[in-house]
């Protein structure tokens, strides 16, 4: 059982319905150690291969060596603007195909279904592809072509569920499913349990090897059309981790910060402005934080002509962040934020009207008359009255459906798990969770934040199963 469908869980679902990648034959990679080691084996499959040997010495922009391998057999020489072929081919072998089901709440494609839809993305439109199915094929198809290299969140959320339906994937999918818990439980206590299973004829879901094992109870409701809850109970041996970290936004934790006019997510400035909640006449919008969301924020209000203050803890000159990271020539509209942030502060007047940049400095308080307070670097308090709030400071996974939040699975089992500075400590040739066997985590519960490094994890995972199931080749 697989829980989140986004790109992550579409993935592993491919790999796990029979899909199996092999090296081309004749295909040169321009990586010569890896060319080598890939000819040592030729007719045996990726999967059934050691990851560890083959992406050893890989380097690249993600911390993960299975997310570098699989990355660098499907777009080899993508990091140096290179359009050389994938060296993989797949093979549809459907004897080595695992039941399994993938819960979602949305369509396939998960959090890219609520994401403003002519956003532009940050990654390149090719790394966001899944396997033997190129984005940009599927765009031409569409009569479209990448602007800037970069896609928009609608065409990725469309390519997704696109690419579940093309591959004949969509009888593992079951979508509009919440999931409230999945705990252990020992498999004779459910043997004679009759099951509300969400599949119609799965009795090889629930074959346990062995009645003395454990197995997971996932528990659950379906949201049917009429809008009534369905209650599921689902036993799996094996459960996956990937429902990515879009659930609850970070709060800042300031006094003020739960009245109405305090937002945590960027549709709520989009709604504003088409109800006409606000214009070019309001008070400036208050945006807190310096990531790309922020920017976005920025970008649209900048756009409607709708003042804003912008508040940020770091130094605009501060190398972690992210606007310092970005080749200008491709992302020109957040260079264009990050020349307003530098040019633009309260102390000196720049070139940009409606726009005023407080960086190094903290929101105390928001009041209930719409006043909002701000401390800097050195202690000084400045007032400034708004027409809305906008917090966009980063989210958090919502794993409220493990026990103790999920917390025993990080890094630190003392804080919370954080993509970025507390993901789930996995073991980094399966994704299988250290402190629970047969629990596995992908994407960026497991640290990778790209669409083109989570298919690594996938690849890791399949693998993983496959061994357990037994049903490597000989």
């Amino acid at each position: 059982v697989f829980l989140g469908n986004g790109p992550s869980g579409i993935c592993l679902s491919y790999l796990l319905s029979g899909y199996i990648p092999y090296f081309k034959r004749d295909s040169l990679h321009p990586h010569p150690i890896l060319q080598r080691k890939l000819e040592e084996a030729p007719d045996v499959s990726i999967l059934d291969q050691d990851l560890e040997y083959l992406s050893e010495g890989l380097e690249g922009r993600s911390h993960s060596p299975v997310a570098l391998l699989f990355d660098t057999l499907q777009r080899p020489d993508t990091d140096f603007g290179g359009t050389a072929e994938s060296v993989l081919a797949w093979w549809h072998e459907t004897d080595r195909a695992i039941p399994h089901l993938v819960l979602g709440r949305n369509a396939p494609g998960g959090a890219w279904h609520s994401i403003e839809g002519s956003m532009v993305t940050l990654s390149r439109g090719e790394w966001m592809g899944l396997p033997d199915l190129p984005f940009k094929d599927w765009l031409k198809q569409k009569r479209r072509c990448l602007r800037n290299n970069r896609a928009t969140a609608e065409d990725i959320a469309q390519y997704y569920q696109h690419y579940v339906m093309k591959k004949g994937l969509q009888k593992n999918f079951r979508c509009g499913t919440v999931v409230t818990s999945v705990r252990k439980v020992s498999a004779e206590s459910i043997s004679n349990h009759a099951q509300k299973d969400l599949q119609e004829n799965s009795d090889s879901l629930w074959n346990f090897s062995d009645k003395s094992t454990e197995v997971f109870q996932v528990d659950g409701f379906f949201k049917t059309l009429k809008g009534d809850k369905e209650p599921f109970s689902i036993y799996a041996e094996n459960v996956v981790l990937a429902t990515g970290t879009y659930d609850s936004p970070t709060w800042l934790g300031v006094k003020g910060e739960n009245l109405s006019y305090v937002h945590h997510q960027l549709s709520a400035l989009e709604e504003a402005v088409k109800n006409n909640v606000i214009g070019i006449m309001s008070d400036p919008v208050l945006i807190v934080g310096a990531g790309l969301t922020a920017a976005d924020a920025i970008l649209f209000a900048h756009h409607c002509n709708i003042p804003v203050i912008h508040v940020f803890r770091r130094r605009v000159s501060d190398p972690g962040l992210i606007f310092n990271q970005l080749p200008k020539m491709m992302y020109p509209e957040y260079h264009k934020v990050h020349q307003m942030m530098k040019e633009q502060s309260a102390a000196c007047s720049g070139p940009y009207e409606c726009y005023i940049s407080l960086p190094e400095h903290h929101v105390l308080s928001f009041g209930k008359d719409k006043k909002c307070i701000f401390q800097d670097k050195n202690g000084y308090q400045k007032a400034y009255k708004i027409s809305m709030a906008l917090v966009l400071t980063g989210s958090n996974p919502n794993l409220s459906f493990l026990p103790n939040n999920g917390i025993d699975l990080a890094m630190d089992s003392d804080q919370p798990v954080s993509p970025k500075r507390n993901p789930i400590d996995i073991d980094p040739f399966t994704y299988e969770c250290t402190q629970e066997k047969g629990l596995y985590a992908l994407g960026p519960l497991a640290g990778d934040n790209f669409v083109r490094f989570v298919q690594g994890g996938a690849l890791a995972v399949a693998s993983s199963l496959l061994k357990k199931a037994n049903k490597n080749p000989p």
